[in-house]
């Protein structure tokens, strides 16, 4: 069973049992997180959203993205700014993609 659903503004393709890496989530390590925001559902697409239909996920752990630069020059003016953002995620593993 394969579903499409919403998180952190981005769309997920999943299948029951993958583990994937969406925007930092404010539950605990461990915890269950119940996304009901569902596009699509094994050939059902929903218009918006697939009624009844719920992706649920365990969430295994916090982290954060290896460190970008940002580095902003503009020539011949002595302008020069380095910056560094490391972005922070959730790893979520999917046990159960369900339709009513």
């Amino acid at each position: 069973m394969k579903a499409i659903f919403v998180t952190g503004g981005k769309q997920y393709y999943v299948s029951e049992g993958d583990v994937i890496y969406v925007e930092k989530l404010d539950n605990e390590a461990g915890s269950e997180v119940v996304f009901d925001e569902v596009l699509y559902v094994d050939g059902k697409v929903g218009n918006p959203t697939v009624k009844g239909a719920k992706v649920t996920c365990t969430v295994e752990k916090h982290g954060k993205n290896k460190k970008i630069i940002v580095f902003k020059y503009k020539p011949k003016k002595k302008y020069r700014r380095k910056q560094g953002h490391r972005q922070p995620y959730t790893k979520l593993a999917v046990k159960k993609i369900e339709v009513k």
